[in-house]
């Protein structure tokens, strides 16, 4: 089916994605950050990239960027398991760096941990080129699906 890169620094999850995807047809190549996974598409292009957004040396927002400056149309799936807690300030809210993420251009977006179902659904919704973008997927239940297809 598709080539997919997988970017993230979690080693213990590459195993699990890859059979995933695997299972269900496609071709996985991995990346340890941001830095290696750029590295790795700009000599073999996949045809859909998943990526985590905290990693040494160059985050997944920073290769979401650098993805994007190459092809605009490619999918990008960013996921992420929650940002750092900072201190608690009054007033400040943390940010989710997964609403970042869609405003700066992914496909969609998915919450770690997450299942084999949800994870096939988002890919073949964003290989389809179905109006995925700003897909948020919660792992607890279907029922807490939210689509945001408005323009950023």
């Amino acid at each position: 089916m598709a080539r997919i890169l997988v970017i993230d620094d979690d080693e213990l999850m590459w195993p699990a994605i890859t059979q995933m995807l695997e299972s269900a047809g496609h071709q996985v190549a991995t990346a340890a950050d941001g830095e290696d996974g750029i590295g790795q598409f700009r000599e073999k292009p996949a045809d859909l990239v998943i990526c985590d957004i905290f990693m040494p040396r160059e985050s997944g927002i920073a290769a979401l960027g650098a993805l994007r400056k190459i092809s605009s149309s490619l999918p990008v799936i960013v996921m992420s398991g929650g940002a750092p807690r900072s201190p608690h300030i009054p007033g400040v809210e943390c940010v989710d760096y997964l609403e970042v993420a869609k405003v700066l251009g992914a496909t969609a977006t998915i919450r770690k941990p997450f299942n084999a179902s949800d994870l096939i659904e988002i890919v073949n919704g964003a290989l389809a080129g179905e109006g995925t973008h700003g897909l948020a997927i919660s792992p607890r239940a279907k029922s807490q699906w939210r689509w945001d297809v408005s323009a950023r």
